[in-house]
């Protein structure tokens, strides 16, 4: 395994950054517990883009342009365009718990995973559905009894999804039809770790967050683990290839436990290092 170097820091003071996207020559993920959806621009400056989203999770774009966001503790996928939000979709009669993570394939069709149980509360694993919302806000169940549906990534060719289960510590993948339905559920690569977000590079590799190990790894189809990224005393949650040449990996690095938290809060920073391989496909 090849460790690549320490990543260096682009960013700090956010509470907890999640679901990285690079969009538009920019770089927007979300600062979970700060309720913000923050853009970096290419020369490094931030900025809040939306500054009450709501416990926001994943992100993704319609075709024309609007901002997707997923309210995690409200169960509802929202669009944000010309300043205000409106409803794509309330889920929460499908899920009790929260949403999470999210892709929007080319058509503006969204995948959602949810908890299925309250994992920050340790009440008792349970199962968990992916939902698919259609442009016009339809829902139906993708994909059920999964292991903690977190990070989510289409093939360039849009065949194919991949999602991690964080707690079955595994990459499964899904062929996709042309409604968007999936079908063909198998393990695409097993993992030492518990898997969060991921992305995927143009040899068909994927990275993916270890948040427990605090680690990201880059993993190909069948399980070899090529490259790993160590950053001490924090976890990394999320991670998204981009910049100009789609080579920076970008990492959503969070500290949950220590005695300068307060409240629950973690402390988090967005952290780069440079890669070999180039971002391929969705997000």
């Amino acid at each position: 395994v090849n460790s690549l170097p320490t990543p260096t820091i682009l960013l700090d003071n956010l509470t907890f950054p999640e679901c990285p996207r690079w969009h538009d020559g920019a770089l927007y993920f979300s600062d979970v517990h700060a309720h913000k959806i923050i853009r970096i621009d290419a020369d490094g400056s931030a900025r809040s883009v939306v500054d009450d989203a709501h416990q926001p999770a994943g992100l993704g774009w319609t075709p024309d342009g609007a901002l997707l966001v997923v309210r995690m503790l409200e169960r509802k996928l929202m669009r944000f365009a010309d300043g205000k939000f409106t409803t794509v979709a309330d889920l929460s009669a499908l899920e009790n718990v929260q949403l999470n993570d999210m892709t929007v394939d080319a058509r503006g069709r969204a995948y959602i995973g949810a908890f299925g149980f309250d994992i920050n509360a340790g009440t008792p694993f349970a199962l968990a559905n992916i939902f698919l919302v259609q442009p016009d806000g339809a829902v139906t169940v993708a994909a059920d009894n999964m292991r903690f549906p977190n990070g989510m990534v289409i093939t360039p060719d849009a065949g194919t999804l991949i999602v991690a289960e964080t707690v079955g510590r595994c990459l499964t993948a899904f062929d996709i039809a042309a409604d968007g339905t999936l079908s063909n559920r198998r393990e695409w690569a097993a993992l030492p770790t518990f898997p969060d977000g991921i992305c995927l590079d143009a040899e068909g590799a994927i990275w993916a967050a270890a948040p427990v190990t605090g680690e990201c790894l880059r993993v190909r189809e069948g399980g070899e683990i090529t490259d790993k990224i160590t950053v001490a005393d924090k976890g990394v949650y999320a991670c998204m290839l981009g910049g100009e040449d789609g080579r920076t990996l970008y990492l959503c690095t969070a500290k949950t436990t220590g005695p300068e938290l307060t409240q629950g809060i973690s402390t988090g920073w967005i952290e780069t290092v440079r890669v070999e391989i180039p971002h391929a496909g969705l997000p």
